[in-house]
């Protein structure tokens, strides 16, 4: 069975919510990083060759059509010259024009261009020379002065230089204008410029930049698709393998990945398959070895119960009977009766943890009222505290709704929890407290005794564990009491929960909640518990009873000495 489909990183809502989309589009897929960095690079990359290629590509068609230009331009004045020369010297102004009309014919022929312009250089008046060789579609306002500058001081050099044009259009081109002296006999030295348009070659240009960009863009797409098809078939096998772990994870122990082919994906499949089977025995072994200790603490449990009834029963005649023993045998009966009475406690504490083990525990619901349960507990062990100098306080100022639970487990626990905080008290007060919510019920039992550090509240709830081994139980115990009654805890779906401080003491807080299901919110009472002042003697504060619901919202000086008590704890 495929695992199932995670939800999408990314939807197409609103857009303002686009920016987070994309952020945890981001963080969550590797494919979707690959793709965009591989584009980012692929399209960096493509975008400065093309451009590089449209420049060089620019850069030698117009060299070339320079040159072309150039040479253009230079055959057709050799060619004008020698004309010039091999004439006969003009007599006559008309004779000159001529002879310059004949010229200028000649180099428009030869120049292949209609955009020519001739200015006399010297500004002296001559009968014989006009004033300018002939201007044929060049207008001289596109002729700026430092080139003709250049042409009226150097009558041997080539000069050119790049100007816009106008074409049939009214459209401005590219251009170039060539600039060279010619000698005519007893006239003068003109100016010559022949002008060459672009236009051709910037077409040529827009075409290849067109192509290159076109190219640019499809070779782009082409690498995008080749990569998100890559990145699909890698990691496809990769989702696969994480769904599949995290059903393992979950206890599915039949789960395997599919294997196809015999490459480096296959080779991690039959890897983890191998592991996911090794995995699956070893759960397999422990299970049925917990399950034989299980039998095993179950079975005993119940051998022992025979011969512990007989003991018991023996021990209670011996206990009766001690005042007719010596000192020595009377106390001897007397250990006898309470290390067997901590045996039947101790088998019948084993009994539960197999149970729990087991999953064999079933709850016993009743409509019961918290507040009162608690005030019950408290008053039942309330000798024991004064016997360790120690004062129950009742604080309630919720719980009184009936709630669904187990009255005798919740009993137990709340027996436990008083028990501990007596033992550890060190003779101060302790404080219970129970409250409600709209979600849950909770009580809370705080003692200020010698408290604990966080390491040693980790692990509070172990089994046999104790703070100091090295300290004398003075009320008993088996050990397994505060894990039986974070089982029963759990069973009904709630929580137990410590704080501990060296020196400040202990909060234990019980949380059931008052539906079936679970908790759905938090505890009506705090784990943590505000800086307050330890009373240094009981008598600080007067005695807390259990408040009532109506007398809470009946008078507000009921209230206000429920709250002045509260400051005791």
């Amino acid at each position: 069975m495929p695992p199932a489909a995670s939800p999408p990183l990314f939807a197409w809502s609103a857009p303002r919510t686009w920016p987070d989309a994309l952020r945890r589009l981001w963080s969550g897929s590797l494919q979707f990083r690959t793709i965009v960095i591989t584009t980012a690079l692929t399209a960096m990359t493509i975008t400065v060759a093309c451009l590089w290629m449209a420049l060089a590509i620019q850069n030698d068609l117009f060299d070339s059509r320079r040159e072309d230009v150039l040479a253009d331009a230079s055959r057709a004045m050799a060619y004008a010259t020698d004309t010039l020369e091999s004439a006969e010297p003009p007599t006559s102004r008309a004779a000159v024009q001529q002879l310059m009309s004949s010229v200028r014919e000649d180099i428009g022929r030869l120049a292949t261009t209609e955009l020519i312009a001739g200015l006399r250089i010297d500004d002296a008046p001559s009968p014989l020379a006009p004033p300018s060789f002939g201007v044929l579609g060049l207008p001289t306002e596109v002729l700026s002065d430092g080139l003709r500058e250049r042409v009226r001081s150097t009558p041997d050099s080539q000069w050119w230089q790049s100007i816009a044009l106008q074409d049939g259009q009214g459209a401005q081109v590219a251009g170039i204008v060539v600039g060279q002296q010619l000698q005519v006999q007893n006239v003068g030295s003109y100016e010559i410029y022949l002008a060459y348009d672009l236009a051709d070659e910037t077409e040529t240009l827009r075409f290849v930049q067109r192509t290159l960009w076109a190219s640019g863009i499809a070779m782009v797409l082409i690498v995008v698709t080749i990569l998100l098809l890559v990145m699909r078939s890698l990691t496809s096998p990769i989702i696969e393998a994480a769904g599949t772990s995290a059903r393992l994870a979950s206890g599915d122990l039949k789960v395997r990945i599919p294997v196809r082919g015999e490459d480096e994906l296959a080779t991690l499949g039959r890897s983890f398959n191998a592991m996911a089977d090794s995995i699956e025995s070893q759960i397999h072994e422990l299970a049925e070895l917990s399950l034989v200790q299980q039998r095993f603490v179950s079975d005993v449990s119940h051998e022992l119960r025979t011969p512990l009834t007989t003991i018991r029963l023996a021990a209670d005649i011996l206990h009766d009977r001690r005042d007719q023993f010596d000192a020595a045998t009377a106390r001897a009966a007397e250990l006898l009766h309470a290390q067997v009475a901590r045996f039947e406690e101790l088998l019948t504490d084993l009994l539960e943890i197999s149970r729990y083990d087991a999953g064999s525990v079933q709850l016993e619901l009743e409509a019961t009222n918290l507040a009162h349960l608690a005030e019950d507990v408290m008053e039942s062990m309330r000798q024991l505290a004064e016997q360790h100098g120690s004062e129950l306080r009742l604080l309630a100022p919720g719980g009184y709704s009936p709630v669904d639970l187990d009255p005798r487990r919740v009993r137990r626990v709340l027996r436990n929890l008083l028990g501990n905080a007596i033992e550890h008290g060190e003779g101060r007060p302790i404080v219970l407290t129970v409250d409600s919510n709209q979600h849950a019920v909770a009580v809370g039992v705080r003692d200020y005794g010698m408290g604990m550090s966080a390491a040693e509240a980790e692990r509070v709830f172990d089994r046999f564990w104790r703070a100091d081994p090295s300290r004398r139980r003075t009320i008993g115990g088996t050990g397994l009491g505060l894990s039986i009654a974070l089982g029963d805890a759990k069973l009904h779906g709630g929580t137990l929960s410590v704080w501990s401080q060296v020196g400040r003491g202990t909060h234990f807080v019980l949380t059931l909640p008052r539906h079936a299901g679970g908790l759905d919110g938090p505890s009506p009472i705090r784990l943590e518990p505000s800086d307050e002042t330890v009373p240094v003697a009981l008598g600080a504060t007067q005695p807390i009873s259990t408040i009532d619901v109506a007398a809470l919202q009946g008078s507000a000086g009921a209230s206000s000495e429920g709250t002045e008590g509260g400051d005791a704890r």
